[in-house]
């Protein structure tokens, strides 16, 4: 479908409300997600739509982004405001420039994630749902974000940082907060999630031969033995 009409309709919306506006490059990418679906069924672009509004609004979905994004796809604002609220992944409320996010799940928390959240908290002298007075970092506790393999992890915006310490958590911190480049993925060397201390790369696999399963008897064997 063309996206135009509800483009045109969004500009006049945002006059009206300042609070919040697509960049022009931004709209670009509303405008090719919108065309994905038939006409009338561009509500279904709500969830692209509210991602590329919270990395614009600094990480965040004001009551101005879930408006704009209503007027866009012609849906009622409540709408938005359910979707935006059922999903984790959005925030809506301001969070720092690092938003720290612990997984606390089974087998993160099995492998010490309580630890890393007390790391966290005592190293920003903060607590789980609160934000730095510098604004640099947000610490919140979340659900499983599937790298149970390299627990305990964290992520951090986009990315995730496995195989986690108190020590390497405490440096990971200092190391963003000093705009140093930090590594993502596993901080011991794991590649992806092969068995640590296996000496197993992901090119030379250690193959093991599957045993067989014993047979067992069923009760016509013993009958039958005993006849």
């Amino acid at each position: 479908m063309s996206a135009k009409p509800e483009v045109e309709k969004s500009k006049k919306m945002q006059n009206d409300q300042p609070g919040f506006s697509f960049t022009e490059e931004n709209m670009k990418q509303v405008r090719w997600h919108i065309s994905k679906y038939p006409e009338g069924r561009q509500a279904s672009a709500v969830i692209p739509l509210l991602d590329i509004a919270q990395r614009q609004n600094s990480g965040w979905v004001s009551q101005a982004v879930i408006e704009t994004v209503a007027e866009i796809l012609q849906m009622p604002s409540i709408r938005v405001h359910e979707v935006a609220t059922f999903y984790t992944m959005f925030n809506l409320k301001p969070v720092g420039k690092y938003h720290v996010q612990i997984c606390g799940t089974t087998p993160c928390m099995l492998r010490g994630a309580e630890d890393i959240r007390g790391a966290c908290e005592n190293h920003l002298k903060i607590k789980v749902g609160q934000t730095t007075s510098d604004n640099n970092f947000t610490l919140s506790e979340v659900e499983c974000l599937g790298a149970c393999a390299n627990a305990p992890m964290i992520q951090i915006n986009d990315d995730y940082y496995e195989d986690l310490t108190t020590e390497s958590m405490v440096q990971l911190l200092d190391d963003l907060a000093a705009g140093k480049q930090v590594k993502v993925g596993s901080q011991i060397g794991r590649n992806c999630s092969e068995p640590y201390g296996t000496g197993q790369t992901a090119d030379k696999p250690k193959v093991v031969k599957a045993k067989p399963r014993t047979q067992a008897k069923n009760k016509g064997d013993k009958e039958d033995k005993d006849a």
